[in-house]
Parts: structure tokens; sequence; C-alpha cells
């Protein structure tokens, strides 16, 4: 059930919202920027390095410049976000806080007063420096991140979803225990007027505890009409509320990884067929997945099992729509990105990272199953390869830190997620040093910002077209979402792409991407202006 009209802005609304969000927030003065009908066209030149071995073992290192000239549609859309488990944790807590900004509500603490505010997420919470001031350059100038395009306000979507608990949103949200109580109460009225979608439910995917939730289900086991309602359901919300554009995004439980199976889920036919035949090995958010693309709609998995089958990754590329994933990346994998970067950088050799958190929500309870966290522990072990292999003088080839991840369900902590790392590293002279941490953190308040920056930066994505070298018309950007990796475990690629984990290099990708699509350089931190005698 959509939400009901009382939780959208007016159409009149909506429409001022969206055309005071089109106007970009800074102009570019230069020859290579030109704002024109509607769109930001930026000329941008992009520079890179190609290293070439020589016979004699030397590297040949060459400059590489490529054209690009990128075009971005400067009206933000009226925006829906469907989100498949809307009525767990994430998806409840997220959908009372949209409403708590919306209507700029405060609600009483044991600390104090509380207001509304997205912090933590990096669009609408972090900032980006544009440069430095013309009258004194002594003093840089940031902007807001949301203001370095037009995008998507989270105030303005209409949010929606399903979920195999039939649950409605107020007493989802009650359930979850993530929020203070005095803000539920603020907001119980209108989610209570919230329920959701029946959704796709193969028990085998997900632990055999999550049956007694399930009691909002698409009857029967024909993978096809499961597929055929999915995409009627995203039709009618979007019919429904007059929306421009949909981002679906999969916040549900951990499912197991499905297997990859010649003639199943190979290819994007094989997988379209394998659907029709209602063959076991394609997931519940392997049908979420297709349904999207197939609907023309932006597909974000926030989960780690192996949604993005080659099938499906083949299908989203013939239909030019975007994907991304994989698993919401917020707190201890995250820090985790940070450490071993810092370590690795500073010439210190991590040789092991032992890793247990324990947490007592509903994902918690998934995990406790054995299948499930696989999925789980193969999205958080492999966060430091690219680190390990960028230093060849700590790590021989092959040479990796022994790396062990434990998670345990302990229900009494409920949500207030406890995380525990101890990083062995050796120093100088066969030195070793210990750096052991503990962290506490509420779970669903650390995810859910970053589903806002998900489907903000995933709808302006699909925005964006580019030209470069011989193509003779413009191109959509490559189907799977690279620029979403800071927000993801283990981010999906395109293939042939390298895999960066490290989390500073991710958010530096990401400023330097949205600055070329206004025709900004990257920031050059050479700071050459204050090193040298003028």
């Amino acid at each position: 059930m959509s939400p009901p009209a009382n939780a959208e802005l007016s159409a009149t609304a909506a429409a001022a919202a969206a055309h005071a969000a089109a106007a970009p927030k800074f102009s570019v003065a230069a020859p290579n920027v030109a704002y024109e009908d509607g769109k930001i066209v930026a000329d941008y030149a992009y520079t890179s390095t190609k290293v070439h071995k020589t016979a004699d073992g030397r590297l040949r290192v060459e400059p590489v410049t490529t054209n690009y000239k990128f075009t971005t549609d400067a009206k933000v859309p009226r925006l829906g976000v469907m989100l498949v488990g809307w009525g767990g944790n994430n998806g409840s807590t997220l959908t009372a806080s949209i409403i708590a900004n919306r209507n700029q509500l405060s609600w009483e603490t044991r600390e104090g007063t509380q207001k509304a505010n997205y912090y933590g997420s990096l669009v609408m919470a972090s900032t980006v420096k544009l440069g430095v001031d013309a009258e004194d350059p002594t003093k840089e100038i940031y902007v807001p991140l949301h203001d370095m395009l037009p995008m998507v306000h989270p105030n303005d979507v209409v949010i929606g979803g399903w979920d195999i608990s039939g649950l409605n949103l107020a007493d989802a949200m009650d359930r979850a225990k993530v929020l203070e109580p005095d803000l539920r109460r603020q907001v119980r009225d209108e989610m209570r007027a919230m329920v959701p979608l029946p959704s796709v439910y193969y028990p085998d995917f997900i632990a055999s505890n999550q049956e007694e939730r399930a009691d909002n289900v698409l009857p029967g086991n024909d993978k096809q009409a499961h597929l055929d309602r999915l995409r009627q359901d995203m039709r009618d919300f979007k019919a429904a509320h007059d929306l421009d554009k949909l981002v679906v995004l999969w916040t549900a439980n951990t499912e197991r990884f499905a297997d990859l199976v010649d003639g199943v889920n190979d290819s994007a036919d094989n997988l379209l067929a394998a659907i029709a035949r209602s063959e076991d090995e394609v997931s519940p958010s392997t049908v979420f997945a297709v349904a999207s693309i197939l609907e023309g709609h932006t597909f974000i998995n926030g989960s780690p099992q192996n949604t993005f089958v080659p099938g499906v990754i083949e299908l989203a590329e013939r239909h030019r729509v975007q994907i991304g994933g994989d698993d919401f990346k917020s707190g201890q994998t995250k820090v985790k990105s940070v450490i071993v970067d810092f370590l690795v950088n500073a010439g210190i050799k991590p040789l092991s990272i032992a890793s247990y958190n324990h947490l007592g929500n509903n994902d918690g309870r998934n995990l406790s199953e054995h299948k499930q966290f696989r999925s789980k522990e193969i999205s958080k072990s492999s966060v430091v390869d690219d680190m390990v292999a960028a230093n060849p003088i700590l790590y021989a080839d092959g040479e990796h830190p022994d790396h062990i991840v434990v998670i345990k369900y302990v229900p009494s902590v409920g949500d207030s997620k406890r995380a525990l790392d101890e990083y062995n590293s050796e120093i100088f002279m066969g030195g070793r040093n210990t750096l052991s941490m503990f962290n506490t953190c509420e779970d669903s308040l650390l995810a859910s910002p970053l589903i806002i920056d998900l489907f903000v930066l995933g709808e302006l994505f699909s925005r964006v077209q580019y030209q470069a070298g011989a193509m003779a018309k413009p191109d959509f950007l490559h189907s799977v979402l690279s620029p979403l990796s800071y927000m993801l475990k283990a981010p999906l690629v395109p293939a042939g792409t390298p895999i960066i984990n490290s989390l500073p290099r991710q958010r530096n990708g990401l400023e330097a991407f949205l600055r070329a699509l206004v025709g900004l350089p990257v920031n050059n931190e050479a700071n050459l202006e204050y090193k040298c005698f003028h």
C-alpha cells in the first residue's frame, strides 16, 4: 500500500521543489562548460597514466589524456523509492526519519531535545572543497555535496515497497525499537496507513527462523508470475503518485549465495528462460532486479548475496539500466577500510585482522544460520584486498594478512551492534603493534542514511550521458554504478575494472567524478602556489 496523501508533497509543492533544485547552486566560468536547454554540458580532459614494462625491466610512464563530453539533465524528477524489505528495521527507520525531517520534528530524549537531521548521509551532511576564496587565498570554500549538481532531496521522495511481513509501518517501527518513543509517537498516525505490498518468499534463500514473519507473500511458486506481479506493482505505484522515476532498493534479509549454473543464470536470455521455468537457483532478489531492469528502474542491492548473477548484469547492460551493489557499508567494515588504508600507506604491515561483532536485530537473527552468514562473511572479508596488493614492499605476490570475521546473534542488544577488531601488525625491525577497537553503533541509524545516498546518487547518474573518442552519439553511464562504492562493502564494478575498497580513495573518486560532470578539475592538493615564490 502506498503512503497516504499527507505523506506526500502536493503536486504544486513538488513541482516548485523540483524547479528550485534544477537551478545549479553555482556556475563554472570556463569555456568548457555550458548551461543550455536545462542541461549542464561539460567538456572534460581526463588525464590518466599508463605504465609500460620495458625489456630491461624498467618502467616507462606515459600520461594519457582522453576528452569526454558530459551532459547532465538538470531537471530533478519526482522520484519514488520502492524498498524490498520496507517493513524491516532499515525501511521503517528510514520512512520515519524522512517524515520527521520533512515536518521538521523535534522530540525529547534523555539527553534533551533532539531535532531531525540527515547526519550520516554523505550526500546530505558532508561538504566538498570547491576551491579557494578569490579575495583571500588562505580561505578554502566548501559547499554541501548535495549542491554539486541538481539532486533529489529526500524530503521530496515518495516511499513504498514490499515486505514478507504484513505489519503496517507504524507497528514495524515499534517492532524494530530503533527510534525514540516520543518520535515514534509523532509519526505513528501517518505510518499506520502505510502497508507493504506482498513480497516474494522462497524459504530456501533466507534463514528458516524468518518463516514466522512471512505472512504477506505472493502465492505459489511460479517465478514468472511473481516477476509479472512485481512489474505491475512498480507501474501501479508510479502511476498512483504521478512519478517520473523509481529507484528500487533491496534492504531485506541477506540471502544465501545462488549457485551459478550454466543455462540458468549465466546469460540474460538463459536467466529470463529460467524464471519462466521457475528454476530453483533464481533468488527473490534476482527476480526483483530483473523486474526493475525490465521496467527501466535503477536497482540497488543493499545485502551481500550475489543478486547480480551474470545474467542480471547482461540484462542491465542490454537495457541501459543501472544497477549498484553490494551490501551497505555502515560500521565495522567502513572503519576497517580506513584503518588498513592508513597502516599500509604508513609502511606498517598488518599481519592479522580479527573482527567480531554481535547484534540482536532481525538481521542478526537471519545471519545466525550458516548459509546466510557465509554471504556476509564473503562481503566483509574482501575489503582489504586492494590496499594489500598496492604495497609489494610489505607483501609478496599472493601474501595476505590472516583475516577472520565472526558474527553472533545476541537478542538482548537489539539494533545496538557491538564490533570488536584487533589489528596485529609488523613494524620497524621486526617489532609488533596491536590496535584494538571496540565500536558500538545503532545498526539501522547508520544504514538508513546510506539508503538515501544510494537512491539520490543512483537517480542522478541516470540523468548523465557522455561522449568520448570516436563515439558517434552520446550514451548513458555504464550500467554498473561503481561510483556508489563508498556506500557498499563489496562494490560491484564493470568487468575488467579494478575494485577499490579504500574508503579515502572511494570518496576522492566520487568527488572527482562529480567535479568532472560540472567541468571542474580534480582538487589539486599539490598547492604549488604555497610552495613557490611568486
